[in-house]
């Protein structure tokens, strides 16, 4: 559920206020925490080349999606176009403000009651049931910045960072790039299934993307809570880069019954996709994925999401 930043602190603030307790409206549920999970090993989700489109090897490339699709509801891609400079040039801008820019100057940009965009901390959290029949909300141990990119009537890039100098235009190149490379994707998903190319892009309708820049600060007790809550994204596809930062997990099902998170191993020059609600409600694929930030000994993850939805504000 998304919850108003009015009086938030930045989780950011509070790690390097040196405090030795987590704050009790970061602790999750016993059911949820990170230390009642199995352990488990970076592991490969399904790596797909897409080699650039080429269409003599488009049809290799359409089963090679439909299984992922039908067995995990992630993969990675490789070989996708978006030029590698420009995965590091977002990564590095984004770090940097987070990292470099002083908390007044990020404040600046601080999200308000009346819109998601901007800096926050308190996009999601958990619902817990209290004994006394109170409900808490649960937040995440993270800080990000959500950009509003497409259309472009949405894209007002004065509500962006201007520091590092080449933030803004470095995440309107990223939001172009990504735009193409989810339509590709969204085409050979549709042929995958037997459809025709434009069919799951028709039903969406016009494109909206988000851009969401997640940071999460070291946390002086990981397992009592997490980074990001498990959810599924709304939209029909997420498009994702990490940094070299594991945590990042995904729910998986398992072969003969019951479902296990299985940590992603973070691959540089690759692009995770993730199927999101809208492909789920339309029927068109399943497995719908979940998935969640822990905490391992993680400084920073760059979680840019993208958003395909006809019901985004």
């Amino acid at each position: 559920m998304e919850v108003s930043e009015e009086g938030t602190r930045r989780v950011q603030h509070l790690a390097q206020s040196g405090l030795s307790r987590v704050p009790p409206e970061y602790i999750q549920p016993l059911h949820t925490r990170p230390f009642f999970h199995t352990r488990t090993e970076p592991r490969n989700i399904p790596l797909i080349d897409l080699s650039f489109f080429d269409p003599t090897r488009r049809a290799s490339t359409r089963e090679s999606i439909a299984s992922a699709c039908r067995d995990w509801g992630a993969f990675h891609v490789t070989n996708h176009g978006v030029p590698l400079s420009l995965l590091d040039a977002i990564r590095r801008a984004g770090r940097a403000f987070f990292t470099e820019c002083p908390m007044p100057e990020k404040l600046r940009y601080a999200c308000s009651t009346a819109a998601s965009e901007g800096y926050g901390s308190k996009m999601l959290a958990t619902s817990d049931q209290q004994q006394d029949d109170a409900v808490a909300h649960i937040l995440d141990w993270r800080d990000y910045f959500d950009h509003h990119t497409l259309p472009l009537s949405r894209r007002n890039p004065d509500r962006w960072p201007e520091f590092p100098p080449d933030y803004r235009d470095t995440v309107a190149r990223y939001s172009d790039e990504m735009k193409i490379l989810a339509q590709k994707l969204l085409a050979l998903i549709s042929e995958s299934l037997g459809l025709r190319a434009s069919c799951i892009e028709d039903a969406v309708g016009e494109f909206y993307q988000n851009i969401t820049i997640s940071f999460y600060p070291p946390c002086p007790e990981p397992d009592l809570t997490l980074g990001l809550q498990s959810h599924s994204d709304i939209g029909a596809i997420s498009l994702l880069i990490q940094d070299d930062v594991e945590g990042l997990q995904v729910l998986k099902s398992g072969d003969e019954g019951g479902d296990k998170w299985v940590t992603v191993e973070p691959l540089s020059d690759a692009v995770l996709v993730l199927l999101a609600d809208q492909t789920e409600v339309n029927k068109l694929l399943t497995p719908l994925v979940s998935y969640k930030f822990t905490h391992g000994n993680s400084v920073e993850l760059e979680h840019l999401i993208f958003v395909l939805d006809k019901c985004c504000s």
